[in-house]
């Protein structure tokens, strides 16, 4: 029971860093910068955003009970550009992350090995979870790296800066050893 309580607090800080990242990453691009696609085969940061609500909406609406791929979904849309505005964008952010949440939110323990389908396909609660914490990161770097290039002016690190990891270590060191979900000190800085 106590390393299940502690696996489903450790994935909602993840969770929640990785959305804050997003959202820092965002934070720092001028509107229009949101829209850039720099080839045919990449998608700019309003496509990737798109696509992340799309299958949070998808996976977490009734989660437990249907199919994660729900048939009103339209996966090939999402890659469309469709969004026009920063303020579009941030709706389509906060709905899906906010399905997410909520699924999560309300999960209890006993369930974590319960059997749900994606695309026909039996996963546990927590192999979904697992699925979707190696998903959202994948694209929340895409959204992070592509700001980075994308940023016109100096870029406000947000991991250890360059040449700043003895100045990290030395932080982190200088603390009484703990048990703590690394998230608790990022989230902190972030915010």
């Amino acid at each position: 029971m106590e390393a299940t309580n502690s696996y489903l607090e450790s994935v909602k800080k993840q969770f929640l860093y990785y959305k804050t990242l997003g959202e820092k990453a965002i934070d720092q691009l001028e509107p229009e910068q949101l829209f850039v696609s720099i080839n045919d085969e990449t998608n700019s940061i309003a496509t990737i955003v798109k696509h992340l609500s799309g299958n949070m909406l998808s996976r977490w609406t009734d989660f437990l009970t249907s199919d994660g791929e729900k048939e009103w979904r339209n996966r090939d849309a999402e890659f469309e550009d469709t969004i026009k505005t920063k303020e579009e964008l941030l709706v389509l952010w906060e709905k899906g992350w906010n399905c997410f949440f909520d699924a999560l939110n309300a999960l209890q323990t006993e369930q974590l090995s319960t059997i749900i389908y994606i695309r026909n396909e039996g996963h546990s609660v927590i192999e979904a979870i697992n699925r979707q914490l190696a998903h959202y990161p994948y694209h929340i770097g895409q959204i992070v790296f592509y700001a980075k290039i994308l940023k016109k002016s100096k870029w406000t690190s947000l991991s250890i800066p360059k040449n700043k990891s003895n100045t990290y270590n030395s932080e982190k060191f200088s603390k009484e050893k703990s048990i703590r979900n690394f998230t608790d000190d990022e989230l902190n800085k972030l915010n």
